[in-house]
């Protein structure tokens, strides 16, 4: 389909629109640039399933020319460095370890890989995330991840954020109207579409017929334009992620000195997990579950005994979800992002991951002329290989799994219930450590060593015995892993905690002062 793109329109606003707006605006507005509107209707609400994010949106936010100090206030928001799984591997009540962690900082690069060291024992009884990072200690000590006399948007530690979606979506507007957005507010009555089953315009009760080159669909799972006008078919993978419903609530901390955990936690319950997300006011928490196995009676009962007394007479909100994408995220002059091009349930932060993905992809391979099929074929392969890439990777944390306390867990740790590809790359980690080739990072949202903390951290074993006569450096890993602990002990020293750290963050006129961020980890690492 030839075309010339003067107009981009992004319909819908919440968290997909307006980031995708601010991003193709720093990108491919300006002088001369193309014109890029956003329409959005003030009688739909947005639809939020998580307040997590990954770090990605650290650097995306940076930039768009955001101020750090400043998002986060506007946008209720605190530090996140990972998250600790509870429960996941064993039922509560057995005595064994009853937690892992997925911290977001990468093991220091070296000459010598500790992984086969790690498991070989010569770590100790130190998980794989606390060998081989800081951050699980500076997580359990509860302190923040950088200091206020460090650069806006740098630490020590990487990190990402909790934050809430309403908010976040506002001033997210705010930064894109900055950008040069143009921002309406309607309500689409009709999508219209040309012989050739283009989109040929957007009706509007208010605005009428809204003419663009490219349309942006962001009206979440309703997916008014890639859905209802254009009809693509949504593909489903409930068969291998099971979750379908959540049932949320926020809770007040006790008091004002209430600590406030720097990370996500994620807890296995009998049919799914919850999420215990900590702004700097309160905390959002939710069970998300599977349909099949249980009920939302139950589900509720499940999220207020985990809460406990805290949740007394507070409202909960039920969320119905599906899992899966687009078969097409982008025909003929329409592309989708966020909700409507699809949606893996909220276990490791990947909604907002996939905006940055999507809205990166428009912008990197945009034409302003010429025949847009071979870009949509492009921009599709790319987002369907990541989808199941992320589903490869969050099926893992439900695979490995020993619980069969509940049917739910049973079913999840069913071979039939596993893709071919992540039944192949588990068969060659159980002979050898899980390396860079067997990840195309074109395609991946998580590295390899995000892979390495979940895959060690629910228990699997890698068999090194054939192979043990080529790690002879035994002396020089144990030197590194106790120059490690250490180095955890100093951050563990130097940060102040997260409610410390907040609370200054949301003093009036607080901003990050710049700091050389490279002597910081130096010095942390001495």
């Amino acid at each position: 389909m030839a075309t010339t793109i003067d107009d981009i329109l992004i319909v819908g606003g919440g968290t997909a629109g307006w980031l995708t707006a601010a991003y193709l605006a720093k990108k491919l507005g300006g002088a001369g640039g193309v014109r890029i509107t956003l329409i959005e209707s003030s009688e739909i609400p947005t639809v939020g399933v998580g307040e997590g994010t990954f770090p990605t949106i650290a650097r995306t936010l940076d930039m768009l020319g955001a101020d750090e100090a400043g998002f986060m206030r506007a946008a209720s928001a605190a530090f996140k460095q990972g998250i600790k799984f509870v429960d996941w591997l064993h039922a509560p009540g057995e005595n064994r370890r009853r937690h892992y962690y997925h911290p977001f900082a990468l093991p220091r690069e070296r000459e010598l890989d500790l992984l086969p060291y790690w498991l070989s024992g010569d770590a100790g009884g130190a998980s794989y995330a606390d060998a081989v990072t800081l951050q699980e200690r500076v997580c359990e000590a509860g302190r923040a991840p950088k200091r206020d006399s460090d650069a806006g948007f740098r630490g020590p530690m990487n990190y990402a954020y909790h934050l809430d979606a309403g908010r976040f979506g506002v001033y997210l507007s705010t930064l894109a109207k900055a950008l040069g957005v143009t921002h309406c507010v309607g309500t689409v009555e009709r999508v219209e579409l040309t012989d050739s089953g283009a989109i040929a315009a957007v009706v509007t009760r208010e605005h009428g017929a809204l003419r663009a080159g490219l349309y942006v669909d962001c009206t979440g799972f309703r997916a008014e334009l890639i859905g209802r006008a254009l009809g693509v078919p949504f593909n489903g993978k409930q068969d291998v992620l099971f979750v379908d419903r959540a049932v949320a609530l926020q809770v007040p901390y006790e008091n004002d000195s209430t600590p406030i955990p720097p990370y996500t936690i994620s807890t296995a319950h009998e049919a799914g997990w919850s999420w215990d997300i900590a702004l700097p006011q309160r905390r959002g928490v939710g069970y998300v579950y599977s349909s099949n196995h249980t009920d939302a009676g139950r589900a509720e009962q499940v999220l207020r005994n985990y809460v406990g007394p805290m949740a007394n007479n507070l409202g909960v909100r039920h969320l119905e979800f599906k899992i899966g994408w687009r078969a097409q995220h982008w025909v003929k002059n329409c592309v989708a992002v966020g909700l409507a091009g699809g949606f893996l349930e909220p276990l490791e932060s990947t909604g907002i991951i996939l905006i940055e993905a999507a809205a990166y992809q428009i912008a990197s391979s945009f034409q302003r002329s010429g025949d847009l099929a071979p870009v949509a074929a492009q921009f599709n392969q790319h987002m369907t290989r990541r989808y199941e890439r992320i589903v490869d990777f969050i099926k893992l944390h439900y695979f490995l799994t020993q619980r069969a306390d509940s049917a739910f867990w049973r079913d999840n740790a069913d071979p039939a219930s596993a893709p071919d590809s992540l039944r192949a790359h588990l068969e060659m980690w159980r002979h050898r450590p899980p390396s860079r080739s067997d990840l195309v990072m074109d395609y991946e949202t998580f590295a390899l060593a995000n892979y390495q903390f979940v895959l060690y951290g629910m228990g699997f074993k890698t068999r090194l015995d054939a192979d043990r006569g080529r790690h002879t450096q035994t002396a020089l890993a144990r030197q590194e892993f106790a120059r490690v602990r250490e180095a955890a002990r100093r951050a563990v020293a130097a940060l102040p905690t997260h409610r410390e750290l907040l609370q200054r963050v949301n003093q009036a006129g607080f901003n990050f002062r710049e700091q050389d961020l490279p002597a910081v980890q130096s010095a942390l690492m001495r």
